[in-house]
């Protein structure tokens, strides 16, 4: 049988539209890996674990394991969840600095001077989070079916928040959605419109602009001798 040379590309990796540029450093994998583990346990003591509910919350830690993997489809994912919720929350952020009014609900906490200032600091990763992971699929690959696994992802977080949470807390507004303030129907239709509302207005369009800019043709395949 023939060999292969050394330098034959590999194969390419079933739903991997974008040969990666390069794998991730040290450094920002141990960097995240430090951020969980000091952020679990602080959150948990002062928020309850029902806040690890929040999709927010799940993306930090499912960023941190694609990291450390390096995984295409759990980066994407967390790309797809973030960069619209993130911007928005940024924004909301901004506005009621500025204003003193909050758009959706969501950021109050960040006023409630219960907590002490350096807990309310740390939830500003929000501004760094999505571009890190932008950037992370760059380095390692868009992965087409990220999309789905992150609707997924939603389904579960939203029917836990549903569970575990409360009306008050409305995790991932598992009670009342966030523009109107109120329940679509009984459970299951309340959540199927949620996802639904999520992946149109938050996920598609992030998964559309993600294969734009970082689609490219497939790593090919090595050929086989006959």
């Amino acid at each position: 049988m023939t060999e292969m040379p050394a330098n034959a590309p590999s194969a390419a990796i079933p739903g991997r539209d974008l040969a990666p540029v390069s794998g991730i450093p040290l450094w920002i994998k141990i960097f995240m890996l430090a951020w969980v583990v000091a952020w679990i346990p602080i959150y948990t003591h002062y928020y309850g674990w029902t806040d690890f509910l929040h999709l927010s919350d799940i993306a930090i830690a499912i960023t941190a394991i694609g990291l450390w993997f390096e995984s295409p489809v759990l980066l994407t994912s967390q790309a797809i969840s973030t960069l619209i919720a993130e911007s928005i929350w940024t924004f909301d952020v901004a506005w009621a600095a500025v204003t003193g009014h909050i758009l959706i609900p969501g950021v109050e906490y960040l006023w409630e001077t219960k907590y002490p200032l350096w807990l309310r600091l740390m939830t500003f990763y929000h501004l760094w989070l999505t571009a890190l992971l932008v950037w992370a699929v760059w380095r390692v690959g868009y992965h087409r079916r990220a999309l789905k696994l992150q609707m997924g992802i939603a389904t579960a977080a939203i029917v836990a928040g549903r569970l575990w949470g409360s009306r008050e807390n409305n995790i991932n507004f598992c009670f009342r959605d966030p523009f109107f303030g109120r329940q679509w129907g009984p459970a299951p239709v309340h959540i199927f419109v949620m996802v639904v509302g999520a992946t149109a207005i938050g996920y598609l369009p992030v998964d559309w602009l993600l294969r734009k800019l970082f689609s490219r043709s497939p790593v090919p395949a090595p050929a086989h001798p006959s």
